[in-house]
């Protein structure tokens, strides 16, 4: 027998409508036109303009033949066209794919044939490895992309134009009045993010309107985050589009602070001069403020809210943070769950406790966000909770709405990723009779270095290619300005002669700087009867994970 509240009661035009954050930026324009919506260098743009400015490029790329489910990429910093990305990308019902800027041009190019972009939003500062990227793209499948060079004052360095009309022709050809498209349905597509893969290419995470909405609304939440802040861009926007903060900043009508460079000087200038409320960062950005002169740090406003998130903030630095007035909320999460969607909360008790004490307990990843439906610590075989007993190792998953929709074209990883009906991370944690979850081991061969990751297997397949290489393995060594770095560990040829010097020389023709082994350590591997190497002998040796616990 069906329920009296089955019938009569359907959803329709009145009272349903699909979730989005694009509708948080039409919000703030019409209730605060005049409030300041973004910063950079001289710059100032008010919500109304910028809202303009995003119809504009929603606008323009429909002339331009972008249409609903088409992929278009960006290679930006910190700056206004990358704030209107996120918001006029998914205005057409186009996908958004923020890349990596610190990449090299073999990944770039696989992304952009990967996700098939249609279009190329490119900063001056990126033209270099944009062109070799580029040719790689076309001539592995040929076609026609549209290239949009972004002209940004703030930039003095050297650059060469790739595309046939810079960013503000382009937008300036677009209806500053258009009438976006809302989704049809809050489940479709409205970013796609790469990954680190733990075998062969990064994966493409893909997200929803759903999922991006409630992460950028769980944000304010968790941060108790007012109206209007001034929020800082020291995370890169690339990084899981920002934590979803783009789509918060604005559903709080606040102030978009850009940074081009992101260097000590840089930030507190920043705030001293805009009176910056919020930023998040990698726990490298915070060692940086904690370690600057004292000079940089007089004058910063008190109360500034910071959060961390890639690493556990040791003690040394939630202290230097507390003696200048900052507040740190530790967070955790994975690209696949729209950065963080777990938060260490803080209680009022933990203020009188011992700074040594408190830095544990603020090490942890903590609790789900408030609009995530659940994180735990499951074993991955039996998919049963392990016990609260602070000693028990599981795996870390989730499940709820800032999840993931899956792995672009790659359905095999999909179903693996959730099975069970959860996602699994790949993190190996504890959790407490509180119900905090703490990380103590990874299970996924990634080394996370000052907020990026890097594929173990990535380095270790370039280590093979060189010819005085016998046996390869890479694992994460703890360092203190990093939090972690690769450390390679080489079974040399006999009768070969080589260098750490010339084993590093050969890994800069092939990664990204970031990736290249800061150690290099030669001798016999490890490896069982059947001569697999074994890793987590290599992982003690170095200490791996001494650079994940507090």
């Amino acid at each position: 027998m069906s329920s009296i509240y089955e019938h009569g009661l359907d959803k329709n035009a009145a009272n349903f409508s699909p979730i989005t954050p694009i509708s948080f930026i039409e919000r703030a324009a019409k209730i605060y036109p005049n409030k300041v919506a973004v910063i950079h260098g001289g710059l100032k743009r008010t919500w109304s303009q910028t809202y303009s400015r995003t119809r504009q490029l929603a606008s323009a790329l429909i002339k331009a033949g972008v249409g609903v489910g088409d992929t278009v990429a960006v290679m930006l910093p910190n700056t206004p066209p990358m704030v209107e990305a996120h918001f006029g990308v998914p205005m057409v019902g186009a996908v958004l794919n923020s890349l990596n800027t610190r990449l090299d041009p073999e990944a770039i190019a696989f992304m952009l044939n990967h996700g098939e972009a249609k279009v190329v939003i490119v900063d001056p500062e990126f033209s270099g490895v944009m062109k070799k990227a580029l040719a790689m793209a076309q001539a592995e499948s040929p076609r026609d992309i549209l290239v949009i060079d972004v002209i940004d004052q703030e930039y003095e360095g050297a650059s060469e134009k790739l595309g046939s009309i810079d960013y503000d022709t382009f937008i300036a050809g677009g209806d500053a009045d258009h009438a976006w498209r809302m989704p049809k349905d809050e489940w479709e597509s409205i970013c796609l993010n790469y990954t680190s893969g733990t075998t062969g290419n990064p994966k493409g995470v893909v997200y929803h309107h759903r999922g991006a909405a409630i992460n950028a609304v769980s944000n304010i939440l968790e941060w108790d985050m007012p109206k209007h802040p001034v929020y800082l861009w020291t995370l890169p926007m690339f990084h899981c589009n920002g934590w979803c903060f783009p789509w918060t900043v604005a559903a709080r009508a606040g102030v978009n602070v850009c940074l081009r460079r992101v260097d000590a000087k840089s930030i507190f200038e920043a705030m001293k001069t805009h009176g910056v409320t919020h930023y998040c960062a990698a726990p490298i950005v915070h060692g940086l403020l904690v370690n600057a002169p004292d000079e940089l740090k007089v004058g910063v406003p008190s109360g500034v809210k910071g959060m961390v998130a890639g690493a556990a903030p040791p003690a040394a630095m939630i202290e230097g943070m507390e003696k200048m007035g900052f507040d740190l909320t530790h967070v955790y999460g994975l690209t696949e769950v729209y950065g963080p969607a777990a938060v260490c909360v803080k209680h009022d008790e933990w203020k009188d406790i011992d700074i040594g004490e408190r830095a544990r307990l603020n090490a942890r990843q903590g609790v789900r966000y408030h609009l995530q439906e659940a994180v735990t610590v499951m074993d991955p075989e039996t998919m049963k909770p392990v016990p609260a007993d602070g000693e028990t190792m599981g795996e870390i998953m989730f499940r709820g709405n800032i999840t993931m929709k899956g792995y672009l074209k790659n359905p095999k990883a999909t179903q693996e990723a959730f099975e069970g009906g959860w996602f699994h991370s790949g993190d190996l944690a504890v959790m407490y009779p509180d119900g905090y979850v703490k990380i103590k081991d990874r299970s996924k061969d990634i080394i996370i270095s000052g907020g990026e990751n890097i594929s173990s297997i990535e380095v270790e397949d370039v280590l093979y290619r060189h010819p005085a290489v016998l046996a390869a393995a890479v694992v994460a060594k703890p360092d203190a300005k990093w939090g972690e770095t690769p450390c390679a560990f080489l079974e040399i040829k006999p009768g070969a002669d080589v260098t750490a010097e010339d084993i590093v020389a050969h890994c800069k023709k092939h990664l990204a700087g970031f990736k290249i082994p800061r150690a290099v350590v030669f001798g016999e591997l490890p490896k069982t009867s059947t001569g697999k190497i074994q890793k987590f002998e290599l992982r003690k040796k170095a200490g791996s994970a001494t650079a994940i616990d507090v």
